[in-house]
C-alpha cells in the first residue's frame, strides 16, 4: 500500500509505502536506485544483510536510513515481514537533517545514530498499531522534525529537479547549465550535497524509472526496442547495459518478475541454502 503525506510534508516526503510478506523460506530482496532516499521500519522481524555459507546472518537494524544507491543491495529475509518504509523527496533527508546527502551515499545507517532514541519508540509505536494509526505517527513524527529545521534555499535545487523531471532525464549537463545559469562545478556540488548525486548520475536514475514506466504501460503490440528509443536510449544494447548497471538484471527479467513489492524493490532467486 502507498499513501502520500499530508501537503505541508510533501516537501520532504514523497510517499509512505506498506509491504508485508508471510513467507518464511529465504527470500533475497533487491533494491536499486529510484533517485530517493529512505528510511525503513521492519516491525515484525529484522532484515539481514548478508548470508555467508557458514550460516552466519548479518542483520540489519530494525530501522534504517538508506542513501542513493550507486547500484543495488541484496537483502535478505527468513521469516514474516512487516515494512513501513518512508520514501523521501530527491532532496528530503537534506531538508530535514540539513547533514549533506552524498554522507549517505551507498550506505545503509541505523535511524537512531541520525535521529535518536526517539525513533526507537516510534519503532515500538508502529508495530503496536494499525495501518491508520501508524500514518498519524509517522505524520506526527516528520511534523515535529520538520519544525525544528530551518528550511535551507532550495530554489535552484527545486528548478533543476523540475528540468530533469520534465525531460525525463534526458538532458546534458550544458543544458542545465544554460537553463540555470549556474556553472557545471557549482551544480554538481549542490547536488551531491542535497541530493547525493551528480546531475548526469540522477539523470540516468530517472531516465530508467521513465523506461520502467513505459514498460509497465506497454501494449502487447509494443516492443522493447520502440520503448527504448520513447525513453531516450541509443539502441536496445545500450538500454540492456545501463538496466544492468543499476538492476543487476535485465529488462526481461524485471518484466517477468512476480515478486515485485516495489518499483524498485523486488525479489529474486535465491541460491543460499538456510
Amino acid at each position: 500500500m502507498q499513501v502520500s503525506p499530508p501537503k505541508e510534508l510533501s516537501p520532504y516526503i514523497k510517499h509512505y509505502l506498506f509491504l508485508d510478506s508471510k513467507e518464511t523460506d529465504i527470500q533475497k530482496l533487491r533494491l536499486f536506485s529510484d533517485g530517493n532516499t529512505g528510511i525503513v521500519f521492519s516491525l515484525k522481524n529484522k532484515l539481514i544483510s548478508d548470508i555467508n555459507n557458514y550460516k552466519v546472518k548479518n542483520y540489519l537494524p530494525s530501522s534504517f536510513l538508506y542513501g542513493q544507491l550507486n547500484g543495488f543491495k541484496e537483502i535478505y529475509s527468513d521469516k514474516e515481514i512487516s515494512l513501513v518504509i518512508v520514501v523521501f523527496q530527491p532532496n528530503g533527508i537534506y531538508q530535514l537533517l540539513g547533514i549533506p546527502a552524498n554522507e549517505f551515499q551507498d550506505s545503509i545507517i541505523s535511524i537512531d545514530a541520525i535521529l535518536g532514541l526517539d525513533t526507537l519508540i516510534l519503532q515500538e509505536q508502529l508495530s503496536e498499531q494499525n495501518n491508520e494509526k501508524k500514518i498519524a505517527l509517522l505524520n506526527q513524527f516528520f511534523r515535529k522534525l520538520a519544525n525544528k529545521k530551518s528550511i535551507p534555499n532550495q530554489l535552484l535545487i527545486n528548478s533543476s529537479l523540475d528540468f530533469i523531471l520534465a525531460n525525463k532525464g534526458l538532458f546534458s549537463v550544458k543544458q542545465l547549465v544554460e537553463y540555470t545559469g549556474y556553472t557545471e562545478r557549482h551544480l554538481e556540488r549542490k547536488f551531491k550535497e542535497c541530493i547525493g548525486l551528480n546531475p548526469k548520475k540522477f539523470g540516468n536514475v530517472i531516465r530508467l524509472h521513465y523506461f520502467l514506466k513505459l514498460l509497465k504501460d506497454k501494449s502487447e503490440a509494443t516492443n522493447l526496442t520502440t520503448i527504448s528509443y520513447d525513453a531516450g536510449f541509443s539502441d536496445q544494447s545500450h538500454l540492456i547495459k545501463e538496466f544492468r548497471k543499476h538492476t543487476g538484471i535485465s529488462p526481461r527479467e524485471y518484466l517477468f518478475n512476480t515478486g515485485k513489492l516495489a518499483n524498485n524493490l523486488i525479489k529474486t532467486p535465491s541460491s543460499v541454502l538456510l
